[in-house]
Formats: structure tokens, sequence, C-alpha cells
């Protein structure tokens, strides 16, 4: 099964920006042990997986009566930002949960992908 990982910015882990260069390094190798811990465990593989720009960096587009509206910033003002995201393969959700406690602090959302075919 496939899921979403989703990394918000917000929670424990402050802005990467905030962080010194020591506490950023500490944070890459929490990074690196995340990947290694999901190549080491067995159906497990990371398909994607990306960190994402400040949310003043965004652009979203909203549909209304059929128009598209395209404006400036994030899809809705919030304390909490998406920061990066990771797609997994795993073989279930206790899976991923296990895998999760290697990353740093973030608050993370987890959602299963649905195959509509």
């Amino acid at each position: 099964m496939k899921y979403v990982i989703l990394l918000m910015s917000e929670g424990e882990m402050p802005a990467w920006s905030a962080l010194s260069e020591e506490e950023q390094q500490a944070g890459m190798a929490r990074f690196e042990a995340f990947d290694a811990a999901c190549r080491a465990r067995e159906g497990v593989e990371i398909l994607a997986g990306e960190a994402l720009g400040a949310g003043d960096t965004a652009t979203t587009v909203r549909t209304r009566g059929g128009e598209r509206i395209v404006t400036d910033g994030p899809y809705a003002e919030a304390v909490e930002q998406l920061g990066g995201f990771y797609l997994l393969q795993a073989p279930d959700l206790d899976v991923v949960l296990d895998l999760l406690t290697v990353l740093p602090p973030y608050d993370i959302q987890v959602s299963p992908v649905v195959d509509p075919y």
C-alpha cells in the first residue's frame, strides 16, 4: 500500500531557518537515518520525498463557478505549513508509524493513497 507522509513545519520542530548549523546537521542525520531504516525494512520503499519552500513561496489555484483563480501564498492561512513530504510503499500503517519515529519531531499527517481503478 502507498502512503503520503506530510511533514508540518510547526509543532516541536522549529522552522529550518531558525535552527543553528549544528541543529540542521543533526536534523539531516535523522532524515538520512529514516532513509536507511526504510531501505532496511522489507516491503518498504521511498517512492518520492522532498522539502518544500516556505508557504509564502506557494501559489494557490482555486476553481469557483468554472473560473480559475490564481493567488500568491498558501492554500489557507495557518501557523503550520507543509514543510515536506514522503511517498512510501509499505506493507501497512503500523510499519509506517514505526518508521516515522526516526524522523525529527514534526507534526505529521499520514494518508493512504487510494487507487481509483
